[in-house]
Formats: structure tokens, sequence, C-alpha cells
């Protein structure tokens, strides 16, 4: 008998039933991922938690000229300016009034954070990456290059944000060139 083929098995062998259900837990976990799920409004949208650095509630932001309507300004966030995207002016459903209530979830995109504004927190979701359905193409719409997936967590539908695409510029000369490159709509972020 080959030792070396046999090793494989020996360790196996030693394992302990704690062990075997260590294992088991770090492969669920590899299946798993988790978002934060908030509102605008009827609608539940997620963003991939680990992209999530801070989440605030609306504060005064300082509006720059010749922005797109979704970039609603910046703000100055412990010495970062961030640019705030207002995610229901994005998907085309006209300017959020955005009001104290609202939130701002601070994400990491590339190597910039970017503010989102939302109308509410509702939850941390963790679901299997295989229940992540694909967004239906009916229509080549921008709005749904947003997206990159649906998935259904209690009975309600929660549309999964493509946060890179999310700021990629969409028209005119900078259709394939991300925001934040020479010539986009969102401001570069000085570090």
């Amino acid at each position: 008998m080959n030792p070396i083929a046999a090793a494989p098995d020996a360790a196996a062998s030693q394992l302990s039933p704690s062990d075997t259900n260590l294992m088991g837990t770090a492969q669920a976990a590899a299946t798993q991922t988790q978002f934060i799920s908030f509102a605008i409004g009827d609608d539940q949208y997620g963003v991939d938690i680990m992209a999530v650095r801070e989440i605030k509630g609306w504060s005064d932001i300082t509006h720059l000229p010749k922005q797109p309507d979704y970039v609603r300004g910046v703000l100055n966030l412990r010495g970062v300016i961030v640019p705030i995207v207002d995610l229901r002016c994005r998907f085309g459903q006209g300017l959020t009034e955005a009001t104290p209530l609202h939130i701002v979830i601070i994400v990491q995109i590339g190597g910039r954070q970017v503010g989102l504004i939302g109308d509410r927190v509702l939850d941390i979701v963790s679901v299997d990456k295989g229940q992540i359905q694909p967004v239906p193409r009916t229509a080549q719409g921008a709005s749904t290059d947003f997206l990159s997936g649906l998935v259904t967590h209690d009975n309600t539908m929660i549309a999964l944000i493509d946060l890179p695409n999310l700021l990629a510029a969409h028209d005119g000369d900078d259709a394939e060139r991300p925001a934040g490159e020479p010539n986009s709509t969102i401001p570069a972020q000085k570090n």
C-alpha cells in the first residue's frame, strides 16, 4: 500500500465530529452571501454587506455644479469627500425629497467611498448564492443594468444592486468609462 495515498484517509479518520461540523459550517459559509436590505418607496434593494462601510442618517450635503441629477452633492466624512447618489433618481423614479428620516449607506466601490440615499434600512439578509436569480432582460433599459440579481426572502423580492455598474456612465462620451475616471460624472475622491 502506498503510504502517501493512505495519508488523507488517516487524516480524515482522526477528525473529531466537531471538526467535521466546522468543515461543514465553512462549506456552508462559502455558499452563503449577506447583504444589507433597504427600502426606496415600496421597493426593496440590497447591497453586499462586505461593501458597506457605515450607515448614517441624512445630513446636509454640498451641491456641486454640472453634475447629473442623481449626484446630489458631496459629504465630508471625517476628511474624505464622499459623493452622494440618489438611488431613486438613478433608477428613473424622480428625486428623493430627503428628510432627517432618510439614510445614507456608505459603500466602498473600487478604491473610493460613495453614499447611497435610501428611505430606510430593513435588515441584514443571508441567502444561499444559488437562490439569487438573474434579472430578466425584457428590454434594454439602463435601470436593469444597475442590478446584479434578484432574491426572494420572506416572500419579498429584493433587487441586488451591482455597485460598480451603478456608477458607470451610460451616455455620451463616458459610455465605456467608469464614473470617477477622467471626464466622468462623479467627482473623484481626494485622500
